[in-house]
C-alpha cells in the first residue's frame, strides 16, 4: 500500500512538471555534493533541481497528461533527477556546460581528456614520492628542494581509465583533471524530447551548418534558374553577358558593342591588306625612270656631233668651189 507521505509527493511532482515549460532528466552519478551546492546556487535564476526517487519521476511522467512527456521515461538511468526551468532547453544546456567546476581524479575514472603533467618544478619535496612518480611513468628528479618533472608528460589518454597509482599522484601534483557538472541527459519542451548530443553542441556549430546550407541552397537556386530576391540580380549580370557576346558574334551594333566592333574591322582590314600582293619597289622605280620625258641637255648632246658634220661639209664645198673658180 502506497503511503500518504509519497502520494503527496508524487502530487507535488506532477505539479511541479505542469507548471515549468522545460523539463529535464539528468544523472546526479558520483555528483559530489560540494560541487551539487555550487551548482544550485550557479542555476539558481534558471533552473531548480529536484531530488527524487526513480519510481515517483516516472509515475508523475506518466499521469501528468503532458504531450509526448513518457518518452523521457527511457532517459531515467543512475541516480536521476528532475532539472525543472523557464529558460529554454538550449540555452540551459549552455548555462549547465558554463556551470563545470574542476576536480581530483579517483582510481576507475574515465579520462575526459589526455591527461598531461606539465615539465617543471612541483610542490613535493624530495622523499619517496619520487618513487610514486617513476611508477607512473612521470620523469622527475630531484633538483634543489623539490622534485622536478623533466618534460611533458602524457599521463593516460581520453577515454582510458584512471588507475589508483596515478589518481593518487595526480592529488599530490595538485592536477585536477576531471570536470564535474550536471549530466544532463534529455530536455522536454513542448511536446519535443532533445537529447544530451543535440543539447550540447556549440552554438558556434549551428551558425556554421546554417551557413553552409544557406551558401548550397543557393548555389543550387542559381544552377536550376530558380529565381529569389538573392540572386535575380545574378541571373541578369548573366543575361547581360550573354547578349552582349551574342551581339558581337553577330555583329549587332550598339552603344557598348561599337569600340570592339570596330576594333575588329579594324584587325580584318589590316589582315587583308596584308594578304595583297604588291609589285617590288625597284621595278616600280625603273618603270617612272622610262616614263620620264627626256632633258633639253640630252637633247643638245644629240645635235652637237651632226652640227660638226655639218660644218665640215659646208668648208669642203667651198674649198671645191674656190678650186674650181682657179
Amino acid at each position: 500500500m502506497v503511503s500518504e507521505k509519497k502520494k503527496q509527493k508524487l502530487k507535488e511532482v506532477k505539479e511541479d512538471l505542469r507548471k515549468y515549460p522545460v523539463i529535464g532528466i539528468i544523472d546526479m552519478f558520483k555528483l559530489p555534493g560540494r560541487q551539487l551546492h555550487e551548482i544550485r546556487n550557479k542555476l539558481r535564476n534558471d533552473a531548480v533541481i529536484k531530488m527524487v526517487k526513480k519510481r515517483i519521476i516516472k509515475l508523475a511522467l506518466k499521469d501528468c497528461g503532458l504531450k509526448n512527456i513518457e518518452q523521457m521515461d527511457k532517459y531515467i538511468q543512475g541516480e536521476p533527477a528532475l532539472l525543472l526551468s523557464k529558460t529554454d532547453p538550449f540555452r540551459l544546456a549552455k548555462t549547465i556546460n558554463k556551470s563545470k567546476s574542476k576536480a581530483f581524479a579517483k582510481a576507475g575514472d574515465i579520462a575526459p581528456m589526455d591527461i598531461i603533467v606539465r615539465a617543471g618544478p612541483t610542490p613535493l619535496p624530495p622523499g619517496p614520492v619520487i618513487g610514486e612518480l617513476q611508477r607512473a611513468k612521470i620523469p622527475a628528479a630531484v633538483e634543489g628542494e623539490k622534485i622536478t618533472v623533466r618534460e611533458d608528460t602524457v599521463v593516460v589518454e581520453e577515454g582510458d581509465m584512471i588507475d589508483k597509482t596515478l589518481a593518487d599522484v595526480l592529488v599530490k601534483l595538485g592536477v585536477e583533471p576531471m570536470e564535474i557538472g550536471l549530466n544532463l541527459l534529455a530536455a522536454w519542451e513542448n511536446g519535443n524530447v532533445y537529447t544530451k548530443d543535440v543539447l550540447f553542441i556549440p552554438t558556434e556549430k549551428y551558425l556554421e551548418d546554417l551557413q553552409l546550407a544557406s551558401s548550397q541552397a543557393f548555389n543550387l537556386a542559381y544552377n536550376v534558374n530558380y529565381y529569389t530576391k538573392d540572386n535575380v540580380s545574378l541571373f541578369l549580370s548573366r543575361a547581360h553577358q550573354e547578349a552582349y557576346t551574342i551581339a558581337l558574334q553577330v555583329d549587332i551594333l550598339t552603344k557598348e558593342t561599337a569600340k570592339p566592333l570596330i576594333a575588329k574591322a579594324k584587325t580584318q582590314a589590316e589582315t587583308l591588306k596584308g594578304m595583297i600582293k604588291e609589285e617590288p619597289k625597284e621595278e616600280v622605280k625603273e618603270k617612272k625612270k622610262e616614263e620620264k620625258p627626256e632633258k633639253k641637255s640630252d637633247k643638245k648632246k644629240e645635235l652637237k656631233p651632226k652640227a660638226k658634220k655639218e660644218e665640215k661639209s659646208k668648208k669642203k664645198e667651198k674649198k671645191d668651189d674656190k678650186k674650181k673658180k682657179k
